[in-house]
Parts: C-alpha cells; structure tokens; sequence
C-alpha cells in the first residue's frame, strides 16, 4: 500500500464513498491521512450520575431502567427517552426523529454515551443528557474501557459521518503500520528531527487522529506542522539558491548620466525609505545574480518612482525593461506617467494590453522583438506567445499578489532567450504584508518596504458613522462635487440580491443619481460591466467630468486621482481590514484634506473592532497584522496564487515560533549536502511541476 494509491484501495470505500470523499479533496490514501481532525471529543473518563453537574460534557455509563416514546408537534416528531442508572443515580438519556432506536433501547441493556448535561425539562431536578454526540449499546459482558479516549471530529459532508472517518483512519492507519514497508515514510532528516525534539512522522499520524491525552497531542500537532512549514522554507529557499549559483544574472553597472538625469528631473526629493530601498536594487542589479526583490509599501509611498529608475537603469546599460499591471487601466496611468517623466530622454515606451488592435500589436511585437522599444508596459497581454524581447533585462511586476509565481516566471523567461541570462525581478506590492506571511509565500525574494510617506501628504481622516447619518454624509458629497472636488462610493454587491439585505452599487448610483445628487455628474463601474465601459468610466473619473463614482471595490487597484477627497463604503463591516485599507488609498493622493466615511450598523464586536482600529491607524503594516489576526491566513490573501500547497496543519498566525525554526532548520539543510540530498526528492514529489527543476541544485 502506497500513500499515492487511490483512496478506493482502502477497505469500506467503494465509488459511491470515494465521490463523496472528493468533494472534500480526498482522492488518495495521502489525502486521508493529511485530513487532521476539526476538533476532539473528550471521552477519557466516565463520569458517575451523582456527579453530573449542568453545562459539562460528560460521558457516562449505567443500565436503562425505563425506556418511552411519545410524538409531539405538528409533524408528529418521535421522542425516544431512556432512564439509565449507574447505581448513584438516575439520568435521562434522549434522542430526536430516530425511531428505529426502540427495538435496540430495552430495559436491562447497558448504555455509553456522551453528552452534554443540564436539568431535564419538567424534570423536577431530575438531569439529563442533551445533545447527545455519541452512544454505544454495550454487550453482555463487554468492558466500556474500550469506547474510552479522545476521539477526532472531522469536517464532514452528507452521506459520510464521524464513524465511517474513524473507522476509515483506524483501518489506513493500521494498515500502513503492518504493511511491507514497515511505516509511513519520513520526510525530515534524522539531524532536524533530533534538534528541534520532534516525535517519528509515523507515531505523529497516528497520534493526531487517535491521541491518548492532550500533551501528546500537542507533540503530534507540532511535529506535522512544523514538517508543513519546513518543506514549504526548503522549496522556496532552494529557488533563491538556485537563483543564486547557478542562474546567469545580469550584471548591471553603476547609475551614469542618464539616470542622474531622471533623478533631477523629479518634481520632489526620495525619502529616506526610498534610498534605502534604491540602495538595495542597485546593490541586486550590479551583481550577476539575478535580482528578486519585493518592494512592500503603502498606496502613495512612492515605489512607482523606484521602479521607473530601475528601468531606466537596466535601458542605459543596454537592455530592455517590461512592467506588468493588473489591470489596463493602471498600466496606462504607468504609461502616461513614464512617458511625461521620460521626455527629456532618449527612451522609448511602448503600451501593451488586449484591446489595442492587430495591426497595433503586430507592430510593437516587431518593435519589441528588434529593440525598437526600451520599456514596455502592459497588463497580462505581455504574457502572450508573440511577446519576444531582443534583450530584457528588468522585469517588474506590480501588485504581485495579483499575480502566480508561474505567470511571473513566464515573464522571465522570455527575457532568456539565447544568452540565457535571466532578467532581475522586481515585485512591488501597495498591500503590506505581516511578517510570517511575507516568510511563507514570498521566501524566494528578497524584501524591503517603504514605510513612510512622502512630505506634503496628509493623513485621511476616517469616521465609522451609522446608515440614519446617510443624508448629512450625501449632503457633504455634494457640497464636495460642486467645489469641484471628486469622491468615490464603494458597494459590496453589483445589483439587488435576494439573498443579500444590502443595497447594491446600482441602487445607490440610481439613489444618488435622481435623489440628493441630481444634477452633480456621476458613474458606476463594477466587475460585471465589460471591459471597455469600465475604462470609459474609469477615464471620466481621471478626466474629472465625472464628479462622483459609485463602484465595488474594482477601485481597489486604481488610478490616482489626486482630486478625489472623499470615500464613503457602504456596509464597511461586510470588507477586511486590509481591503478597506486599500480603498482608502484611494483618496488622500494630493494636497487637500480628504475624509474617508465608512458606514455600517454592525453590532458584531469583530466588526465594530475591525472598523475601530481602521479609523485609529493610518499604518498598512500595523493594519495587516491586526488584519491576520481577526480574519486569519486563508482571508488574508483569498485565492492563494503562489504556486505552494496549502497548509492543512499549521498556522502562521498561531504557529510564528514555529515557522522561525523551521526557516532555521531549512537554512541548515541547504548547508549540509547529506540534508540536501535526503529532502531533494521530497521536495520534486510534493511540488511537482511548480519546482520540478529544483532537482538540479
């Protein structure tokens, strides 16, 4: 039996059971075995009757003495109640909806069950043990003993209950102790699993379905998940090695005429952040190992400049620049941008995206491909087969979360091509990103952050205000848009749910529109609406002849607006921290006092803290952090797009020690060349296509 093997190989579980099993994820016995326990069910002891005390989970024991079954309600409900005793006292046992119970619960038979107790209703004192979780009739002469312990819950689905999983898990597990290959496989090296006193991979498995007490149970968990978080440290550390050693970089020389050009040309000095950060690009860019730098910095932080300076870095030393938005209409704010600020210069700039026309797109890819073009701008359109750069030599991508490691590393490699030397990377990102998480997805770059804004911006202003204030908020909108100024009103749904109480972007544009906006020129954009429209609206907004535009949080990755001063979020409680953080950076981009308005009438004490502290700090680091710890890892990022296995074990929020020394244990492996090759296979087989090359290292 192999772990790979179909979960249909395993006793008890034909088609029907494995389809049910796949909804869940599981389609092989490793699957299984990885599918760790939600909770526990301490049945450990058997409590006496006379001890029962209300409120408490309690397994207990005794001889049905009465059993009664009645109907109620107007369905004609069944009520089965046994009496049991244990010989200190009496208590009632019932169950709902299962008459086929009766013919089994007969006076004399011994009964185990788990329960919670409370005083029986009309009961006159007598207790009784409600919501029941498991029971077992006992056989003449059959120990209890044996149904006593810490029994697995696990997250289920219809069709599949808590007895088939233990039943299943006992059965993999035994067979996996008593099979040819003696155990289930280790994957860390004996010197990491010695140093940091971490029990077998085999005796953990076993521990964590079926655990004896709550201390080894605590050993199990820290022995799987610090094995989760070493392997994922192993493979993204192995890809900077490999970056490192064996991956021909470009070898850039240092800053000349033409970038003290660009830097004179700015309108402003760089803050201290931002040298700092620029030391650190020049210092990766003027060595030959490839650069992979994340840059962290809050909307308006000004990474945008330190990415125009690296491109024209890379085009004075003769090479060819590519940056990559999420959207068109960021790359095209880029483009315009780059274009004013590189005027006085002989750089070329080209715009690429999916709605320029053939004719277009043919004539920049020749351009592209003969060195006509030294930077080049576009959205997910660079990604294309035709896209051949004659010599790229920085790529940079922005809002790097919007984007997976695999479309990044098809990016770079087509900067390759026959030299073979490999394009520095520059990521930035305007969502600050919590330590631990930075350590786990983004382990194969190297990080800086900009964490000051620069002089002359103000801090906006935040107020949580309740939906009766709706009006004065609107009137204020409006006093805003006939100054001239700009203000952007942020839904969480498209259109009227049935489902969703809420109002929608499209009733509040028509709302405002025909009601206390009249008159003032408005817009609404939204996920929905193709992508032309989008950027018509989007353009209105830019060019200021709309006033006010109503939109979901497409807006979250926008152009600037220096104009805009004045987001009011609708239902502010139904957004994360760190998503309302990013539309607020929607505003506050120029010199005018601007205020950020979130409505809500939540009374959940998450939401009402989430939106306290939003109003509190100005800070996207620290909102991060506190963003993680409301909302935990999987919220944080949605949809992960780094190409690495999810945990199913660890926790990066609760598990910070632990992620530390298995970075540390990984860092030891890549310098113990007998570590290196007992991991190496692990690593190719668990991450297959994602990191097949790291074989080679």
């Amino acid at each position: 039996m192999k772990l790979s093997d179909s979960i249909q190989t395993l006793k008890g579980v034909g088609p029907k059971k494995a389809r049910l099993l796949a909804r869940l994820g599981i389609v092989s016995l490793e699957d299984l075995l990885t599918y760790y326990p939600r909770s526990y069910e301490d049945q450990s002891a058997v409590t006496p009757i006379a001890q029962l005390v209300p409120g408490e989970r309690v397994t207990v024991a005794g001889v049905i003495a009465q059993v009664a079954e009645k109907q109620a309600g107007r369905r004609r409900m069944t009520i089965l109640t046994v009496v049991i005793g244990d010989g200190t006292g009496y208590v009632r046992v019932t169950w709902f909806n299962q008459p086929f119970l009766k013919n089994k619960l007969q006076a004399g038979r011994r009964l185990f069950v788990t329960g919670k107790a409370a005083y029986a209703y009309g009961g006159r004192g007598q207790m009784e043990i409600s919501q029941v979780q498991s029971y077992v009739l006992l056989e003449d002469g059959e120990d209890g003993a044996s149904h006593l312990g810490i029994f697995p819950v696990y997250a289920s689905t219809d069709g599949l209950n808590q007895t088939f999983f233990r039943k299943a898990m006992r059965t993999l597990l035994d067979s996996l102790a008593n099979g040819a290959d003696g155990e289930i496989p280790e994957v860390l090296p004996e010197s990491v699993a010695a140093r940091y006193h971490l029990m077998a991979r085999c005796i953990a498995f076993q521990t964590i379905h079926f655990p004896k007490n709550a201390e080894e149970l605590q050993a199990a968990r820290r022995r799987l998940a610090f094995e989760e978080l070493y392997l994922i440290q192993c493979g993204l550390l192995l890809l900077k090695k490999q970056a490192r050693e064996q991956q021909q970089g470009i070898r850039h020389l240092a800053s000349s005429t033409m970038l003290r050009q660009v830097l004179a040309g700015l309108p402003f000095s760089l803050t201290d952040d931002q040298k700092q950060v620029w030391r650190e690009i020049c210092r990766d860019m003027e060595s030959d190992v490839p650069m992979r730098r994340l840059v962290q910095g809050d909307v308006g932080s000004g990474k945008t400049v330190l990415a125009l300076l690296a491109l024209v870095k890379t085009v004075e030393n003769g090479f060819q620049g590519a940056i990559m938005a999420p959207t068109e209409i960021l790359a095209r704010q880029h483009f315009e941008t780059f274009t004013k600020q590189l005027s006085g210069t002989p750089i070329r700039v080209g715009f690429l995206s999916g709605h320029i026309t053939a004719k277009e797109k043919r004539d920049l890819y020749a351009r592209i491909a003969s060195h006509d073009v030294d930077i080049v701008i576009g959205t997910h359109a660079l990604l294309q087969a035709g896209v051949q750069f004659a010599a790229l030599g920085l790529v940079v991508t922005d809002e790097q979360h919007r984007f997976g490691v695999t479309q990044r590393a098809t990016l770079e490699q087509q900067g390759a091509g026959q030299s073979m030397r490999l394009p520095d990377v520059f990521v930035m990102t305007a969502t600050p990103i919590p330590r631990t998480m930075t350590l786990t997805v983004y382990g194969d770059l190297d990080v800086s952050q900009v964490r000051h804004l620069p002089p002359g911006r103000k801090p906006v202003r935040t107020f949580v205000r309740t939906t009766d204030r709706r009006p004065l908020i609107y009137k204020y909108v409006r006093t805003q848009a006939e100054a001239g100024r700009q203000s952007y009103v942020v839904c969480p749904l498209v259109e009227q749910s049935d489902e969703e109480d809420l109002p929608s972007a499209e009733e509040v544009y028509d709302e405002l529109r025909y009601g206390i906006l009249r008159g003032i020129p408005c817009g609404l954009v939204h996920g929905r609406m193709k992508d032309a429209e989008k950027e018509a609206v989007m353009q209105a907004f830019y060019e200021n002849r709309i006033r006010v535009l109503v939109s979901t949080t497409v807006i979250e990755v926008g152009v600037n607006v220096p104009n805009a001063t004045t987001l009011v979020v609708e239902h502010a409680d139904r957004f994360g921290l760190a998503q309302l953080h990013q539309l607020r950076g929607r505003i506050g981009r120029g010199s005018l006092a601007s205020y950020c308005i979130l409505v809500s009438d939540s009374r959940t004490d998450t939401a009402r803290e989430r939106l306290s502290i939003l109003a509190a700090t100005q800070d996207g680091f620290q909102l991060a952090e506190e963003d993680l710890r409301l909302r935990g890892p999987g919220q944080f990022f949605g949809a992960r797009q780094h190409g690495l296995p999810d945990l199913k074990i660890a926790d990066v929020l609760r598990d910070t020690d632990l992620l530390l020394d298995a970075r540390q244990a990984a860092q030891d492996t890549l310098g113990s060349k007998e570590d290196l090759s007992f991991v190496r296979p692990i690593l190719a087989s668990l991450y297959q296509e994602q990191f097949e090359h790291i074989t080679d290292v």
